[in-house]
C-alpha cells in the first residue's frame, strides 16, 4: 500500500481532482445552459445519476490513455490527444451505462457537457503548464531547464526520466538543467510509444530534423551498453547538431553499488579523448604482464605526464619493484602518495629525485637498484620554451639520454625503452631535433651489441590532458571567459590519450628485441580548430558566439603539421596491427660519436650557435620551419 501511495504524486492527485471538478462543473454549466435557452433542462435524478457515472468513466479512461503519467511540464500536441480521446470514451460508456440502467440518454446535454468538459480539461493543462511552470522558476536561474533530447529508449532512459521525474517533483531539489522534449530510438518497433510519458519521436539519422522542429538544447547520450563503432556513429551524428552533448557512462563505468549515485548524478560530458573520433586504442594485457611481472622497473621522468602513467599501468602487474626518478620532487611526490594510498605496502616502490643530466648520479641508482627494465620519460617537450633555450632542450634531452642509455647497456639492464615523439621527424625545432638525436643515440647502441641491453623506441604524437598540451589550455581559458587561443587554422595533429600512449610503450617494450622504433597507427590527424569547436560546445556554449576562437599565429618552431614517419623509412606490421615497426637507416660508427661529443661540448659551454649548428650536422632533416610550412602548404592547396 506504502509504495502504491509513493507512486501516486502531488501530480497526479492535482490532475486527477481538477478533472473530477472539471467534469461536475462542465456537466452543471450544459445543464445551465440548456435551461437558460429554454432547451430542456436535465432532471435532477438524471442529472446526479449521469455526472457521478461520467466522472467516473471519464478518469478511469483518462487513466487507461495515460493521461496522468505524463510529465506535466512537458505536454504537448499529442497528449491533448489522449485527453480527448479519454473523455470521449468516458462520455460514451457513461451513456451505454445510462441506458442500460434506463436513466435516458440526452443527446443535446451529452454533446454539450462533451464539449465544455473537453475544453476545460485541454485548458486546465495549459494553465498548469505555463503558469505554475513559471511560477516555480522564481528565484531559479534563467533558462535552467533546458530541452532536451535523450538517445536511447532503454532501461537507461526509464531510470533517467523516473529520477528526473522525482528531481522536478521535489521541493528540495533545484536547479535540474534538463527538460525531455523527445527521445531517440533504432529500433523502428518503438516509435511512437513512450517512456515516463517522453514519445521515441525517430532513430538515430533522424536526429538533425528533431532538433531544429523541436528547438532541442542539448542531447544525453543514454546507451551505456552500447558497443563503440555504433556509439562512434550516433555521437558523430549528434556532433553535426553543434550541440552540447552528454553522456551516461558505458556499463562498466556505472556506479550502481553505492545509493546515493543515481543515475542522474553521472551524467557527464564527452571526455576529451572522445573527441578524438576514433576508438580508443587496446592493448595485449597478457603480453604486457608477462614482461613486467616480478621485474624491477625504472621510469625517468617518473612524476611526468606519461612517466607518472607508466608507473601507475606497471603497478597493475606485479613488478618486483618500481623505481621512480625525477627532478621535480612536487610530481614526483604526488605519485609516490597516489600509490602508497592505493597498495598501501603490498607495492615495492622507491622514489628517488635526481636528474639524467648527473652522470654519476644515475650510475649510484644503476649500481644500487640494479633495474631489469627503464623506461625512460625524462624530457623537455614544450617546443615555443626550448627554442629560447636551446641548450637545456640538449642537455636534458641529448646528454640526459646519453647517460641512461649507456648506463643501461654498462649494467646489464635488459631491456631500455625511450619515448620519443613525432616531432622527432623532419624536425623544425631544436626540441624535435634533440629528441631525434635521442634515437639515433638509442640506435647507435643497439648497433654496438654489446652486452645484453635491447633498446626500443616508440614514437608517438600528441597526448590528450598532458602538461602543456592545448586541451589544459583551452579549458581555462573557457572556464575564465577568454578566447580560446589556435595558432594557425590549418594545423593539425596526431593525438592519443595518455592512457594510450602508455600502453604502447609497454605493448612494445612487451614485443621489442632490439633496435626497433615503434609507430602507432594513430588514424586520420585532427584539425586543432576543431578541436577548440567541440571543446567548447562541450561546455554548453557555442563557438565564435558564446567563445571566440583567436588565430594568433604559428609559434617559434611549430609546424602546420606533424609526421610519424621520415622519408627514408617504410613500415612493418607486428603482431598487434595498430602498432608497426619503422625501418631505420644505418648510422655511421665513424662519424656519429665524434659529432655527438661535438655537441654535447657546445651545450655544456652554452655555445647555442656552436650547439645548434652541431645538432643540424648529427639531424640532417632539420630544417627551419619556414620552409616545411610553405611546403606543407603548398601540399594541401
Amino acid at each position: 500500500m506504502r509504495e502504491l501511495l509513493k507512486k501516486f504524486r502531488f501530480r497526479k492527485a492535482v490532475l486527477a481532482l481538477a478533472d473530477i471538478f472539471i467534469l461536475v462543473i462542465s456537466a452543471l454549466i450544459a445543464n445551465f445552459l440548456l435551461e437558460l435557452f429554454n432547451c430542456g433542462a436535465v432532471p435532477l435524478k438524471f442529472l446526479v445519476a449521469t455526472i457521478l457515472s461520467r466522472v467516473i468513466c471519464c478518469h478511469l479512461c483518462l487513466s487507461v490513455f495515460n493521461a496522468y503519467n505524463h510529465l506535466w511540464r512537458y505536454f504537448n500536441a499529442k497528449d491533448y490527444i489522449s485527453c480527448v480521446i479519454g473523455v470521449s470514451a468516458g462520455m460514451l460508456i457513461a451513456g451505454i451505462m445510462n441506458l442500460i440502467t434506463q436513466f435516458g440518454f440526452e443527446p443535446l446535454y451529452t454533446t454539450l457537457h462533451w464539449i465544455i468538459a473537453i475544453i476545460g480539461i485541454c485548458l486546465f493543462r495549459y494553465a498548469f503548464k505555463q503558469t505554475f511552470i513559471e511560477l516555480t522558476k522564481v528565484g531559479q536561474h534563467e533558462g535552467i531547464h533546458k530541452r532536451t533530447m535523450v538517445i536511447g529508449g532503454g532501461q537507461a532512459c526509464k531510470m533517467l526520466l523516473k529520477e528526473l521525474e522525482s528531481a522536478n517533483d521535489s521541493p528540495a531539489v533545484k536547479d535540474v538543467p534538463f527538460e525531455p522534449v523527445c527521445i531517440i530510438d533504432d529500433n523502428r518497433l518503438k516509435i511512437g510509444s513512450k517512456v515516463q510519458g517522453i514519445e521515441i519521436v525517430g532513430s538515430s539519422n533522424e536526429i538533425p530534423k528533431f532538433v531544429e522542429s523541436l528547438n532541442i538544447e542539448q542531447i544525453i547520450f543514454a546507451i551505456p551498453s552500447a558497443i563503440e563503432e555504433e556509439r562512434k556513429r550516433v555521437l558523430d551524428i549528434c556532433a553535426e547538431t553543434k550541440l552540447p552533448i552528454k553522456i551516461i557512462p558505458f556499463l562498466s563505468e556505472l556506479m550502481f553499488d553505492d545509493q546515493k549515485k543515481t543515475l542522474l548524478s553521472q551524467i557527464r560530458n564527452i571526455k576529451t579523448e572522445e573527441l578524438l573520433g576514433r576508438d580508443p586504442i587496446k592493448f595485449d594485457n597478457q603480453n604486457i604482464r608477462s614482461f613486467i611481472n616480478n621485474k624491477i622497473c625504472m621510469v625517468t621522468g617518473g612524476g611526468g605526464s606519461i612517466g607518472s602513467e607508466l608507473v601507475r599501468q606497471i603497478a597493475k602487474y606485479d613488478p618486483a619493484q618500481i623505481i621512480i626518478v625525477d627532478i621535480y620532487e612536487n610530481n614526483a611526490y604526488d605519485i609516490q602518495q597516489e600509490l602508497t594510498m592505493q597498495y598501501k605496502d603490498s607495492l615495492n616502490l622507491v622514489t628517488l629525485i635526481a636528474s639524467v643530466r648527473d652522470y654519476d648520479r644515475m650510475n649510484q641508482i644503476f649500481e644500487k637498484y640494479k633495474p631489469d627494465i627503464v623506461f625512460h620519460a625524462a624530457a623537455h617537450k614544450h617546443v615555443p620554451l626550448m627554442e629560447v633555450s636551446p641548450m637545456e632542450a640538449i642537455k636534458n634531452n641529448v646528454m640526459g639520454t646519453f647517460n641512461v642509455a649507456t648506463l643501461a647497456q654498462f649494467h646489464n639492464v635488459k631491456k631500455f625503452v625511450m619515448i620519443s615523439t613525432d616531432k622527432a621527424v623532419n624536425p623544425t625545432n631544436v626540441m624535435g631535433a634533440s629528441k631525434r638525436c635521442c634515437e639515433m643515440i638509442v640506435q647507435y647502441l643497439s648497433q654496438q651489441h654489446e652486452g645484453i641491453t635491447e633498446f626500443v623506441t616508440t614514437r608517438f604524437g600528441n597526448v590528450l590532458g598532458s602538461n602543456g598540451s592545448v586541451i589544459p589550455l583551452f579549458k581555462r581559458q573557457i572556464e575564465n571567459g577568454l578566447p580560446v587561443t589556435v595558432t594557425h587554422p590549418d594545423i593539425i595533429r596526431y593525438f592519443m590519450t595518455i592512457p594510450e600512449a602508455v600502453s604502447l610503450v609497454m605493448e612494445a617494450a612487451a614485443i621489442a628485441h632490439g633496435s626497433e622504433i615503434f609507430v602507432l597507427d594513430m588514424g586520420q590527424p585532427v584539425k586543432i580548430v576543431t578541436l577548440a569547436e567541440n571543446l567548447i560546445r562541450m561546455y554548453g556554449k557555442e563557438p565564435y558566439k558564446d567563445v571566440p576562437i583567436k588565430f594568433v599565429g604559428l609559434r617559434p618552431g611549430e609546424k602546420i603539421k606533424e609526421e610519424l614517419l621520415m622519408n627514408e623509412e617504410g613500415l612493418q606490421k607486428t603482431e598487434n596491427k595498430l602498432i608497426f615497426i619503422g625501418k631505420q637507416t644505418p648510422i655511421d660508427d665513424s662519424i656519429f660519436p665524434s659529432e655527438l661529443y661535438k655537441l654535447c661540448d657546445a651545450a655544456k659551454q652554452n655555445n647555442e650557435e656552436l650547439a645548434v649548428k652541431a645538432l643540424k650536422k648529427i639531424v640532417p632533416t632539420f630544417i627551419t620551419p619556414e620552409e616545411f610550412n610553405k611546403n606543407a602548404i603548398t601540399a594541401t592547396a
